[in-house]
């Protein structure tokens, strides 16, 4: 695996895009049926070498594509993902499976009702077809945990599929599914999309719901509510991924269904504005030099932006970006310290090292223990930046950034010596910045480098993910077709 290719209208069907299959389950081109089961003959030729989806009920999959079928001759309305497989993350409420989030722990969690996420992914006709893996606590930029093992990048074993949604990107980068349902609060949607060349849209904090029954974890001292602290109620979203910008944008229009049990979750979605004309590119920031492959590919996206008809300036750093990745090693890493209990007490040895490493990257920038009155403020900080954000993006801009300052990390970077391990979070500015303000992003690939993809990322203002996608369709359009498949 590892060779770039084309897929022609004579591919199989597990190599076809879920605009592609949707319109030919419609069409009566094919059956829901065929679909499934040719991505399930997919899973099995090559997940024992991925380890992408952790679990796979191949009858309850193809039970649900009879039913799609079904609803097909019966002249029933069909939704815009009607027939299309999809992966679900193991961190994620699905009616039936184990909400394990990569923890022994966990394995019997089993979910009585969906997820907002999954319901609305049902609603539009999407076929659940495996649980996509993560590392523990979904808390890593890699993907392996004791309970389930490692999932291995597609295109190079010896790198990060990333993380947390590794196992959803690299499914999709392998040819498992052309969707999958992944979340986001520090690039986990972004990164592992960017890491195995596939399409990673983090919307609008809002956009699409973030409810999910109430979760719980059996320790030592009992059963413990998991609930969510304030940054992963401001800033933490459900999104998808997609082999296609096409398929993103048909998952996330799929996957907007207000909520009113979501906290943050919006009754209607505004009405569109007009396209974004403008693309400021921001090249990095004082606290890490890009790899040349990152400044290659930005400036590819960049004159295929211009090609496209928009009008492209660039700064050498954006200041405010600069402070909100800052920022989010305040508040995140402050709202995961309670957690830290019940990570010793059933995490693997990787979470706790890698956390270990987290709080000494905080440290770093704001002590070893910031004091009640600097998280206030820095709560207080956020509310500014995002004006700031809103108000140099205005109407009609774009953001064009790296994904990272690095092609996809080496595997287990995080758990390597202390230095090389906090070398990655400055690296990650351009995943942790847009998160603690709210606001969307999509990744999507540009070029192949020394055997692995290399992405970029657009940003733009709050519901705008519309415009976000126009502008990553019209890199896509005019980049190399990029396949982990030969």
């Amino acid at each position: 695996m590892g060779s770039p290719g084309s897929p022609g209208q004579n591919t199989e069907w597990w190599q076809r895009s879920a605009a592609e299959i949707a319109a030919a389950v419609r069409g009566g081109e094919v059956s829901s049926y065929e679909v499934v089961t040719s991505c399930l003959d997919r899973v099995e030729e090559t997940n024992p070498k991925v380890n992408a989806l952790v679990e796979v009920r191949r009858d309850e999959a193809l039970a649900a594509a009879r039913r799609a079928d079904a609803a097909v001759a019966a002249g029933a309305e069909l939704g815009p993902l009607h027939g299309v497989p999809v992966s679900i993350k193991v961190n994620t409420e699905q009616r039936g499976h184990a909400t394990t989030n990569g923890v022994t722990a966990l394995a019997g969690n089993l979910a009585d009702e969906d997820a907002a996420c999954v319901t609305a992914l049902r609603r539009a006709g999407a076929i659940p077809l495996g649980r996509s893996n993560v590392p523990a606590f979904s808390l890593r930029w890699f993907s392996a945990n004791d309970l389930h093992g490692r999932t291995l990048n597609p295109w190079d074993a010896a790198r990060t599929p990333g993380g947390s949604s590794g196992g959803a990107a690299a499914g999709i980068a392998a040819g498992m599914t052309p969707l999958a349902q992944g979340n986001d609060i520090g690039g986990s949607i972004r990164f592992p999309a960017a890491c195995c060349g596939v399409v990673g849209v983090r919307p609008t904090v809002g956009r699409v719901s973030g409810w999910a029954p109430p979760a719980y974890a059996d320790t030592p001292e009992g059963r413990v509510p998991l609930d969510f602290p304030p940054t992963v109620q401001a800033c933490a979203v459900q999104g998808p991924l997609g082999r296609t910008v096409a398929d993103a944008r048909l998952a996330l229009h799929a996957m907007s269904a207000p909520d009113p049990r979501d906290p943050y979750g919006v009754p209607a979605l505004p009405p569109r504005g007009p396209a974004p004309t403008r693309v400021t590119v921001v090249r990095g920031n004082d606290g890490a030099k890009n790899h040349p492959a990152v400044d290659t590919a930005l400036d590819a996206a960049a004159a295929r932006l211009a090609d496209a008809g928009y009008e492209v300036d660039e700064v050498a750093a954006e200041p405010l970006l600069a402070e909100a990745a800052r920022l989010w090693l305040l508040l995140l890493t402050e709202d995961t310290r309670p957690l830290l209990r019940v990570v010793e007490q059933i995490g693997d040895d990787a979470i706790r090292t890698a956390l270990a490493r987290h709080f000494a990257a905080s440290a770093a920038v704001w002590g070893e223990r910031p004091d009640l009155e600097t998280y206030i403020n820095g709560w207080g900080r956020r509310g500014a930046l995002v004006t700031r954000l809103q108000e140099l993006l205005g109407a009609d801009r774009l953001l064009l950034t790296p994904v990272c300052a690095e092609p996809p990390f080496e595997q287990d970077a995080d758990l390597a010596d202390e230095s090389r391990a906090l070398e990655l979070f400055p690296a990650m500015w351009p995943m942790t910045s847009v998160p603690i303000l709210g606001f969307p992003a999509v990744t999507v690939p540009v070029a192949a480098h020394d055997g692995v993809p290399v992405g970029v990322q657009l940003v733009g203002g709050r519901f705008t993910e519309d415009g976000l996608l126009d502008a990553a369709q019209a890199v896509e359009e005019r980049s190399p077709v990029l396949r982990a498949w030969g």
